[in-house]
């Protein structure tokens, strides 16, 4: 596809515009340490994640997509992207909720007239919004429906990430009378809103049990025009392809995810052992015997991992170079883009599958201890691949290869 290669982490900058990737990346890894310091703790207590959105949100990284102009940090996608990798890195379930934050919060620029999506970025930056909820397609649907009232928004539905400790959320609904698929936005503090953070499904996962998963039902929630983002329709008639982005770009979020979590368990692995502490019942004799065997398995998932993480740069050099071509991208260049991102998707999940899984054999029977809370690592990334499976993601891949076919567009969980 002729995309060139890049590093999988912003290098510095001094754009005007902000502070520049560089200084976002130490806010992040500042951040990741602190969250790492109490992480299994956190995660096996599996509160609603409060204290953790607040330590975000005082370390600026809540607005960091949002224009200087407007008090937000004026970053750009590659560097939230890695920043979502460096939290995921600590706690994959807050990298998580970070990522979905900054897809939802964005939505807008995708979905919604210029002016509507900078109203609303205004708004979000000055009140310091947290965003949940998910655009991806859903049965049963909300429906959104004109009553002589104004219009309204009724049903249920049940979101992996963020709802639980939402200030707004981006929930896709489709209209009562035409069957059109559209994006709206909603307070939950609204009339008709009810949160449940421990609903069925999400908030009692195995995993990513701090990611503000939960479910949500709307009674006759009023809808201001201002409230519908815009299409979700996949016709090209409806969806240009610069607003079509909006999928590689949110698919790219749980890559980053996954990314963090399998580097994450490997570096904490490694760190378990430089410390001295071996196999509590090693499958062979300590020492020389057995370092093959642990040399291997550390070879084996670094280059998984490192394979993955190139090409996730690929994929999000490719995002960039399409977002800056705006509105003079094609739809086979959008192609390009997409089946690019569904690759790095399934170099992801198999990396973090594989990581966090053998980890504990190369820890031994020690990882099995609560307290050391190894085992979050695959929980947690084993829980975000049953959310985001990339089996289609393969058969899109396959399908573009042999017959040209365009991936169909496709929102993250």
């Amino acid at each position: 596809m002729g995309v060139a290669a890049a590093p999988s982490r912003p290098a510095e900058d001094s754009a005007p515009t902000g502070p520049g990737p560089a200084h976002w990346l130490r806010t992040a890894r500042e951040a990741a340490d602190d969250l790492a310091t109490d992480a299994a703790a956190r995660e096996q207590a599996g509160k609603a994640p409060f204290d953790e959105l607040s330590r975000l949100r005082e370390a600026g990284l809540l607005t960091l997509l949002a224009p200087a102009g407007t008090g937000g940090g004026g970053a750009d996608w590659p560097t939230a992207l890695a920043v979502v990798r460096e939290i995921a890195a600590a706690d994959g379930a807050i990298g998580q909720l970070l990522g979905c934050h900054y897809f939802l919060s964005s939505s807008a620029r995708f979905f919604a007239e210029p002016a509507l999506a900078a109203r609303l970025e205004r708004r979000s930056v000055a009140e310091q919004w947290c965003w949940g909820g998910g655009l991806a397609r859903q049965e049963p649907p909300l429906t959104l429906v004109r009553t002589p009232g104004g219009q309204v928004l009724d049903g249920r539905q049940s979101h992996p990430a963020g709802v639980a400790v939402a200030d707004r959320l981006a929930v896709r609904a489709v209209r009562a009378d035409t069957g059109e698929p559209v994006a709206v936005a909603v307070d939950t503090a609204a009339r008709g809103v009810r949160v449940d953070g421990d609903g069925d499904g999400d908030g009692d996962a195995f995993g990513q049990r701090l990611a503000g998963g939960g479910s949500v039902e709307f009674h006759a929630v009023p809808v201001a025009a201002d409230d519908v983002l815009g299409s979700l329709a996949v016709d090209e008639d409806a969806l240009s392809p610069g607003a079509a982005l909006a999928s590689p770009v949110g698919r790219l979020v749980p890559v980053q995810v996954l990314l963090g979590m399998a580097e994450g368990v490997l570096a904490e692995a490694r760190e378990y052992r430089r410390a001295g502490h071996l196999p509590r019942h090693p499958a062979g004799p300590v020492g020389a015997a057995q370092e093959p065997h642990v040399l291997t398995a550390y070879g084996e998932l670094t280059v998984l991992t490192r394979a993955a993480s190139a090409l996730a740069a690929q994929a999000v050099a490719a995002v960039r170079d399409g977002l800056a071509r705006g509105a003079d991208l094609t739809f086979d260049e959008y192609a390009d883009v997409s089946v690019l991102v569904a690759m790095a998707e399934a170099a992801a999940s198999r990396a973090a599958q594989e990581s966090t899984a053998r980890a504990l054999d190369v820890i031994g029977a020690r990882s099995a201890s609560a307290r050391l809370g190894f085992d979050r690592f695959w929980r947690n990334a084993r829980t975000h691949t049953l959310y985001e499976p990339v089996a289609p993601r393969v058969r899109d891949v396959g399908d573009y290869f042999l017959n040209g076919t365009h991936p169909p567009f496709v929102l993250p969980a």
